[in-house]
């Protein structure tokens, strides 16, 4: 009796579906999809009887009908941009940005309603112009001789091509009469079609849709791709298509170019240019730009170090299509993307410093002022002259000389604040912070704000300065700020679990254009991985005997090596690969579809590059696919199988495996040894069982489940920087756009006003209790109003006290502002914001390093190291904000303000070096931790990343 059970991977639940008629979402998605197809299919005939010269008109009349219906969305956003550069307060401008994301929504749901109305033709006409500019035309490609071979009408269509391009100047200009187009399909050669087939059209009808399409090897994903690429680039918003190398993305856009400037659209590449570059910003301003995932990546991290608004090269990120989405967002997703370079604090300025605070020049009360309930060490202005008469400058609150506040300020605090075998102990030549709570020492964790440094120098040790984070950013975090995300490959439906849970995409898998024929032949199993590439080798041997190509997949160089030693030696000839030459590596993989050629790729080397087979190749029995190992992902497995067996192309496949590889070593069931060891096999013999296929899948399951945890786990943590990295970068627009700052300013002043009151004058305590000294001596620091007790003293409500103070620094603000004048006040804002953001922003990526790496040990004590993380991540964010805060409103009232241009001058020579990590991390920087955890000023922006005030936000309840 025939098992119920279905066989070759199928799983009990698909086995009921089939026998009860119940359709899979899969199916009904195709079903849905279909319809669309047989709209496209009816438009054709009508298509193909437009002469070239329509094409460019009909993509002018697509793209009206869609601007038609987003107009009135585009011009309401463009006023709110045009307001919020000078809103009229901090409330309107928080009403703004809730008007301009309810429109946001509103244009993205008209957009994909009028894409949809227009899809079918849209489809129709990149299918037409697909077949014309990539397939008719490449005959004329041909050498000369070749053309005269396929007739006189042909060689007289080169003439007159060649005397059109003369003229015109561009292929994509050239418009051939259909004469050409009718004589070239006559002559029923495939080489000179490329008309998208119906699975194509299903293809870019998922990607239309915001999906992943699963399409086999060989099925065309790169022309399915042109469709929705041409729809959504009439948009003018921007259309990213995302491969995983250079080459790629250079081919791609040379290529399918083609097709979109025939169509009257602009097209570009964005790996052709250097980062930063005007022609790169121009490659971003294309209706289409191609690149790499690392450097749309980095470019995002660039335009947002970036001094001016003019060194930005992206526009907001609209839709992307990633090709080898598999790739992208799952092999790549456990290393982000990390700019990093030298600090830009010196050793040198640490020591001078600590050997100013410590000089007896400085006398406390007359030079300084301790204030040991605020944390804090003040300068008298008896201080400030005496700093810089020590210093030789004239002031210390000059242009040049504003980070030397910074250097000095962490220098009296760890002379002053800070105390040894208390608060720290020096300990083989380190500084190692003492836990105040339990007095344990935390050898990982180190001060922020540059007091860690400043404690080295004051106890005469080696200033540490290590590689600093200036920017970084996750794969799947970039990828998230796409308003609409599609992505192709030949394996995605073994990880659609993940693509729904990390990216909310779904997957469709795209039926082939012809049946497969492929013979995924069984596993062989060996015990010592010398035994096993005597096999490789010897079935080597035996299928090129009959002529059959031969790619053989391996994971690493050496057993690349060690198979094309052992293929030297018996006198076959193979082509080794690696993934160090990629236009190299793709020409020699498109090769190994010809008879008798023998190919050692590793780690799938060539991918995206298609395999085509030679009549000879195809009548010996098509690309013979070797594995020399299972990888850790059934995925990878399936793309190395997927090499072969394309549009129905013949081909078979197999996998040799030994107990020695590093999947069954480490996550290989005991029982396949002891199953080995009973049955007593002499060497070289190989087991093929059932039972082993089922245990290899069970590890590679359990290595999925592992990995899958990984990436998880890297996004749940960056997903708590993500949105304070959106705040800040949403500051840093601000400044870019030029907005104006001077509302945002005075409510920083409110907040120290605000939270010096809270410090000074707690509700809890009598009037008698009151700090008026402490009240006085820090508004004094921060603001030029000359506040005396006797002015403050005469009040006994809190708010008397907040409202008299208020009036005298927004006075102090309005004199400041007279005195430069509004435009220079405007640039000064505009500067000091800047270079507070960027410096103390890079300052609290490396304390989220430090803070990232040693948080684990949180385990220990039973508490959940993400929870954790969390809550310590918010209280450095409050810290930054806290920070930034005082530190612009320190410069906006201190700081020499001579010209604009000297302080632009400055910024650019200040500008720090920094390197990616491209595909390797650097060595991530272990940077300071902030100790003190003051709260977020109420009229600052909430870290949960809102946009909202904290007060107005979560800080409503405080």
């Amino acid at each position: 009796m025939p098992s119920l059970y279905p066989v070759s991977g199928g799983t009990v639940l698909e086995f009921l579906r089939k026998l009860f008629g119940i359709k899979s979402h899969n199916e009904k998605e195709l079903e849905r999809i279909s319809r669309i197809v047989e709209e496209i299919d009816a438009l054709s005939p009508e298509i193909g009887k437009l002469e070239d010269s329509a094409f460019s008109g009909e993509t002018a009349s697509l793209r009206r009908a869609i601007f038609d219906r987003i107009d009135e969305h585009d011009l309401e956003l463009k006023k709110i941009a045009d307001e919020l550069r000078n809103p009229r307060d901090d409330d309107r401008r928080q009403e703004l940005l809730t008007l301009r994301l309810e429109t946001e929504r509103e244009l993205i749901s008209e957009l994909k309603d009028v894409t949809m109305e227009l899809l079918p033709r849209a489809f129709a006409l990149i299918r037409e112009a697909a077949d014309r500019r990539i397939g008719c035309m490449s005959v004329l490609a041909l050498p000369r001789e070749e053309i005269s071979a396929l007739g006189a009408s042909i060689e007289k269509w080169a003439d007159h091509y060649a005397a059109e391009l003369s003229r015109c100047g561009n292929p994509w200009n050239v418009h051939m009469p259909m004469d050409f187009y009718r004589d070239v399909r006559a002559l029923g050669d495939s080489r000179f079609s490329y008309r998208p087939f119906g699975v194509q059209l299903i293809g870019g009808i998922v990607l239309h849709e915001g999906k992943i399409a699963e399409m086999k090897t060989g099925e065309g994903k790169t022309l399915a791709a042109t469709m929705p690429v041409f729809l959504n680039g009439l948009i003018g918003k921007g259309v990213h298509v995302v491969t995983v190398n250079s080459y790629l993305a250079r081919r791609d856009a040379e290529w399918m170019g083609a097709i979109y400037r025939f169509m009257g659209l602009t097209v570009d590449c964005v790996d052709k240019y250097e980062a930063g570059s005007p022609e790169r910003r121009e490659a971003y301003l294309c209706d289409i730009t191609y690149g790499t995932n690392n450097e749309f990546g980095f470019d995002y991290l660039r335009d947002n170090m970036a001094i001016f608004k003019e060194e930005c090269v992206q526009r907001p990120h609209f839709y992307a299509i990633i090709d080898e989405v598999d790739s992208i967002l799952i092999d790549e997703a456990r290393t982000p993307l990390i700019i990093s370079g030298a600090p830009e604090k010196s050793s040198a300025l640490y020591q001078r410093f600590a050997m100013i605070a410590k000089s007896p020049s400085l006398k406390p009360e007359v030079h300084y002022v301790i204030d040991e309930k605020a944390h804090s060490v003040t300068l008298t202005e008896d201080g400030v002259t005496q700093v810089e008469r020590m210093l030789g400058i004239d002031n210390l609150y000059g242009g040049a000389n504003m980070e030397l506040t910074h250097y000095l300020n962490a220098a009296m605090k760890a002379l002053h604040l800070f105390r040894k075998d208390v608060d720290y102990v020096v300990k083989d030549g380190k500084v190692i912070i003492v836990d105040e709570f339990t007095g344990r020492l935390m050898p990982d964790r180190r001060y922020s704000q540059g007091l860690h440094q400043s404690l080295e120098a004051k106890e005469g040790l080696k200033v540490e300065q290590e590689t600093q984070t200036l920017a970084t950013i996750t794969l799947q975090n970039y990828f998230r700020m796409y308003r609409k995300l599609g992505g192709m490959t030949g394996t995605a439906k073994t990880e659609e679990k993940e693509f729904r849970h990390i990216y909310g995409l779904g997957v469709v898998e795209v039926p082939t254009n012809r049946p497969m024929v492929r013979q995924d032949l069984a596993d062989v199993i060996y015990k010592t991985k010398e035994e096993k590439y005597e096999a490789v080798a010897d079935m080597i041997e035996q299928v090129h005997a009959v002529g059959q190509p031969i790619l053989v997949g391996t994971i690493s160089i050496e057993a690349s090596e060690t198979i094309g030693a052992l293929l030297k030696a018996r006198g076959l000839a193979c082509n080794i690969l690696n993934a160090k030459y990629h236009e190299k590596e793709a020409e020699i993989v498109a090769d190994a579809g010809k008879r008798g050629q023998i190919t050692i790729a590793t780690n799938m080397a060539g991918r995206g590059t298609d395999i085509k087979l030679d009549n000879g190749a195809r009548e010996a029995g098509g690309l013979f696919i070797m594995g020399t190992e299972r990888h850790e992902s059934r995925r990878i497995d399936n793309q190395l199988r997927g090499r072969s067996g394309r549009q129905g192309d013949p081909g078979a496949s197999r996998f040799f495996i030994s107990l020695e590889d590093d999947l069954m070593r480490l996550f290989g069931s005991d029982r396949i040894k002891t199953i080995m060891e009973t049955l007593g096999l002499q060497r070289g013999e190989a087991i093929e069982h059932k039972y082993i296929s089922k245990a290899i899948e069970h590890a590679q399951k359990k290595v999925e489940e592992r990995n899958f945890a990984i990436r998880k786990q890297v996004l749940e943590y960056d997903d708590v920087m993500n949105q304070q990295r959106i705040a800040i970068y949403e500051q840093r627009q601000r400044v870019l756009d030029r907005e104006n700052l001077r509302n945002s300013i005075i409510g920083m002043t409110q907040d120290i006003i605000d939270e010096t009151i809270e410090t000074c004058f707690p509700e809890e305590k009598d009037i008698a209790d009151w700090d008026f000294d402490a009240m006085v001596t820090r508004m004094n620091y921060f603001f030029p109003i000359r506040l005396t007790r006797e002015q403050i003293d005469i009040f006994e409500d809190r708010e008397d006290i907040r409202n008299i103070v208020s009036e005298m620094m927004e006075k102090a603000y309005s004199e400041r502002e007279e005195t430069l004048g509004a435009d220079p006040m405007r640039e000064l804002e505009q500067i000091v914001v800047l270079r507070v953001v960027d410096s103390r922003w890079m300052e609290h990526l490396a304390n989220m390093d430090v803070l990232q790496e040693g948080i684990w040990t949180r385990a220990y004590g039973q508490k959940d190291p993400l929870m954790e993380y969390k809550f310590e991540a918010l209280k450095c964010y409050q810290a930054l904000i806290r920070q930034i805060m005082e530190e612009v409103v320190d410069y906006i009232f201190k700081i020499q303000f001579n010209a604009a241009a000297e302080e632009e001058k400055r910024l650019i020579e200040e500008r720090p070096e920094y390197h990616t990590n491209k595909s390797e991390q650097d060595e991530e920087a272990k940077q300071p931790m902030k100790r003190k955890d003051p709260k977020v000023g109420v009229n600052s922006p909430c870290p949960c990343g809102s946009g909202k005030k904290f007060k107005k936000c979560c800080g409503r309840d405080e």
